[in-house]
C-alpha cells in the first residue's frame, strides 16, 4: 500500500506499507518515518475511496456502528492500484495522503532548526525514484551541495490523542521575548540522550538542554494543550489534558484500537452463503437485467453453475434480511465460540473450515476439545487511535472517547482481511471452576485485582472489574503455546495470533483459546499449524511448553515479581518466557503469570495442570 504527500501540486507517491500496517501500526494519526522525510497518515475525509473496495463483514460493520454510530454505511480496503512499469501512470497517484509532519525541519550540516513555513528548506519530488522525496537546505552555510535536512525529534503530546509540533521558541526562551529568533540543535555527546541534545537561539544567545523538557516539573512549566489533530488539520482549543514530550517514533506515539471478527457463515445453502461472501458487489444490483449484463465480469464467476433466476432470487433475499443486525452488536466472541464448540453443526463456507479432533490424551482431563480450523478469514476495522496510554479495550472504552479518524462522524472506516489456519483448545469446565474457586480468594488474585484498579485510575479509565483469573490462565498459556508452536510449525512468532474466550454468556462461561496464523498473505494456509493439533503433536508441545513455563532465564526475578509492583499488569512474566509481539497479544502483555500453569520459584499451590504438566 502506498502512500502519497499532501499538500503539493504533484502530490509524489513516498513510501510503501502493508494494509495491515495501516490497522495496527501506521493508521490514520500515526506519524511514518519514511526514507527522507516524516509524515502523519491524514484523516479519512482525504482518502480517495474511489479505488477501495467493500468488504462484507455484518457483525464487524455492527459492532463498528454500536461505537461510532449508525452513519457509518461500511468497511473499506486502503485504496489501491497494481503498480506498473510507467511511473506516471495512474496507480502513482492512487495512495493513502499524508502530510510532512514534524513541521519543525533541523540541517545536519549547519544545525539550523526552523519550520517549513519559514521558507529556509526546499522539497524535491522525485516522480521516479519517491523514496528520495526530500526537503533541503538551499542556502547552507556549509560547502557542497545543499543537505538533505531531517525531522525535529521532539514532540509534544496528550492522552486525549493530540500531537503538536515542540514549542522551541518558548522553551528556548522560556517565555521570554526575542527579536527575530534564529535556533540551533546541537548534539554535544554520541549517547543521543536529550541531556547531550541543546537547543540555542543564535540572535540572543540563549540555551537549553532538551532534557529540561522531560519529567514531572518540567510537564508543568509546558504550554497548555492546543489542541492539535495534525493528521484533520485543526485546532480544538480547551483541552484539559496535560501535555508531555516525547521523542518521534516513540512507541506511546499512537495505539490503535481495532475491533476484528473471524467470518462465521451464517447463510443456509451454498448459493446463499456465496451471496452474503460477495454482498459488497451483488448488491449494487438492482433488476435481472443488470444482473444478466454483469454476470459477464470475472469476479462473478462463482456463480457460474446457477441460472439468473436462482440468483437473483438469491440476492433479493439476501436483500430483505440485510436490514437485521445481530441481537447484541458488541459481542464479537459468541458467535465464534457457538461455532468451535459444535464444530460438526457449524456452517463451512470457503473461509471457514472446521474439522474437530481428540484432545491429547494426558490432557484429556484438562482439555476438553480440540478443533482444527483449516481455513479462517479475519476482518479487522479501525475505529480510533489514542496516544501516551494504551487504549481500554473497547468493550470498557465506550465512555473515553478514542481520538478520531476524520473531523466528523466518518461514514465509512478502513478495514484489512487476512486469510488463515489456526488450532483452537477449550479447556474443560468442570476442574476449570473449581480451579477458579480455589485461587478466586487467593493473595494473587487479590493483587491482580488491585493491580488494574490502580492502573486503570492512573490513566483515568472508569471503574471496571479486571477480566480475572480465567482469563489469566487462558492468556498465558496461549503465549506459552505460540512460542512453541513457531519453532515447530515454520511461522514467526509475530505471524501468530491469539483469540481469547473467557466471557460470561447465557449459556455459560466461556474457556477457550485460538491460536491462528495472522500474516496476510499465502504462508497462512499452508497447513503447518494445522499440523501441531493432531493429538501427538499437540501433546508433546503442551508438554513442552509447561515445562519450560515451570524455568524462565530470569528466574528468580521472573517468578518472583508481583502484580503491580512497578506499575505493571503481570505476575511471573518478561520478555524471556511469555511476552509475545503486538500484533500477536490482544491485551497488550498485561494479566500474565506462569504461575497459574505450573508450579514454579513463585507461590505455589495455584497450577491449574499441577503435576499433569
Amino acid at each position: 500500500m502506498t502512500v502519497s504527500r499532501q499538500r503539493t501540486r504533484a502530490r509524489p507517491r513516498v513510501g510503501e506499507l502493508r494494509p495491515s500496517q495501516l490497522l495496527q501500526t501506521f493508521g490514520v494519526g500515526a506519524v511514518v518515518d519514511l526514507p527522507h522525510l516524516s509524515v502523519v497518515v491524514m484523516g479519512l475525509d482525504d482518502w480517495n475511496t474511489s479505488y477501495a473496495e467493500a468488504v462484507t463483514e455484518e457483525r464487524l460493520l455492527a459492532a463498528v456502528r454500536h461505537h461510532l454510530g449508525s452513519q457509518v454505511s461500511g468497511l473499506r480496503t486502503p485504496p489501491y492500484l497494481p503498480e506498473t512499469s510507467n511511473p506516471f501512470d495512474e496507480w502513482a497517484q492512487v495512495g493513502i495522503p499524508v502530510a510532512v509532519f514534524p513541521r519543525w525541519l533541523r540541517c545536519p550540516r549547519c544545525n539550523l532548526l526552523a519550520p517549513i513555513s519559514s521558507g529556509l528548506f526546499t522539497l524535491k519530488a522525485e516522480m521516479v525514484r519517491t523514496d528520495r522525496t526530500r526537503y533541503v537546505h538551499t542556502n547552507c552555510s556549509g560547502k557542497g551541495k545543499a543537505p538533505d535536512v531531517l525531522a525535529a525529534r521532539f514532540l509534544l503530546a496528550c492522552p486525549a490523542g493530540h500531537l503538536d509540533d515542540f514549542p522551541w521558541v518558548e522553551f528556548v526562551h522560556q517565555g521570554g521575548s526575542c527579536s527575530g529568533p534564529q535556533l540551533e540543535l546541537r548534539e554535544t555527546g554520541v549517547s543521543g540522550l536529550a541531556v547531550d541534545v541543546q537547543v540555542r537561539c543564535r540572535t540572543c544567545n540563549t540555551s537549553r538542554r532538551m532534557a529540561q523538557a522531560f519529567g514531572e516539573e518540567a510537564r508543568a512549566r509546558l504550554p497548555r494543550c492546543r489542541g492539535r489533530h495534525p493528521q484533520l488539520a485543526s485546532f480544538n482549543p480547551g483541552c484539559d489534558q496535560p501535555v508531555r514530550t516525547i521523542l518521534l517514533g516513540a512507541s506511546n506515539a499512537w495505539f490503535g484500537v481495532q475491533l476484528s471478527v473471524l467470518s462465521v457463515p451464517v447463510a443456509a445453502g451454498p448459493l446463499a452463503q456465496k451471496v452474503a461472501e460477495r454482498w459488497a458487489d451483488l448488491q449494487r444490483i438492482t433488476s435481472p437485467e443488470v444482473l444478466a449484463f454483469a454476470r459477464g465480469e470475472p469476479k462473478y464467476a462463482a456463480f457460474a453453475t446457477y441460472s439468473d433466476a436462482e440468483l437473483w432470487a438469491a440476492i433479493e433475499a439476501r436483500r430483505s434480511a440485510n436490514g437485521r443486525t445481530p441481537e447484541d452488536p458488541a459481542d464479537l466472541l459468541g458467535p465464534e465460540w457457538a461455532a468451535f464448540s459444535d464444530p460438526a453443526a457449524a456452517p463451512a463456507g470457503d473461509d471457514f473450515r472446521l474439522r474437530p479432533e481428540a484432545p491429547p490424551s494426558r490432557y484429556a482431563g484438562r482439555i476438553e476439545q480440540v478443533v482444527l480450523a483449516e481455513r479462517l478469514r479475519e476482518v479487522q476495522a479501525l475505529v480510533g487511535f489514542t496516544r501516551v496510554d494504551a487504549p481500554d479495550e473497547p468493550r470498557h472504552g465506550t465512555e473515553r472517547a478514542w481520538a478520531p479518524l476524520s473531523r466528523s462522524d466518518p461514514l465509512w472506516v478502513p478495514c484489512a482481511e487476512v486469510r488463515g489456519e489456526g488450532v483452537f483448545l477449550r479447556l474443560a469446565e468442570q476442574p476449570l471452576a473449581a480451579w477458579e474457586r480455589r485461587v478466586s480468594n487467593s493473595d494473587r488474585a487479590r493483587a491482580f485485582a488491585a493491580a488494574s484498579a490502580r492502573w486503570r485510575y492512573d490513566r483515568g479509565l472508569p471503574d471496571a472489574p479486571w477480566p480475572g483469573m480465567r482469563f489469566t490462565l487462558l492468556h498465558t498459556l496461549a503465549h506459552m503455546l505460540i512460542r512453541e508452536f513457531s519453532l515447530e510449525c515454520g511461522y514467526g512468532a509475530a505471524g501468530l495470533a491469539e483469540r481469547l474466550y473467557a466471557e460470561e454468556t447465557d449459556a455459560g462461561p466461556m474457556a477457550g483459546l485460538l491460536l491462528y496464523t495472522a500474516a496476510p498473505d499465502s504462508e497462512g494456509t499452508l497447513g503447518g499449524l494445522v499440523e501441531l493439533g493432531e493429538p501427538e503433536r499437540l501433546g508433546q508441545l503442551l508438554a513442552q511448553a509447561l515445562d519450560h513455563a515451570r524455568l524462565c532465564s530470569s528466574d528468580p526475578l521472573c517468578a518472583e515479581h508481583e502484580p503491580g509492583a512497578d506499575g505493571s499488569l503481570h505476575g511471573a512474566a518478561c520478555h524471556a518466557c511469555l511476552f509475545a509481539a503486538e500484533t500477536s497479544c490482544q491485551a497488550g502483555n498485561r494479566f500474565l503469570d506462569r504461575v497459574l500453569l505450573v508450579d514454579t520459584f513463585g507461590p505455589g499451590g495455584l497450577a491449574f495442570f499441577g503435576h499433569e504438566g
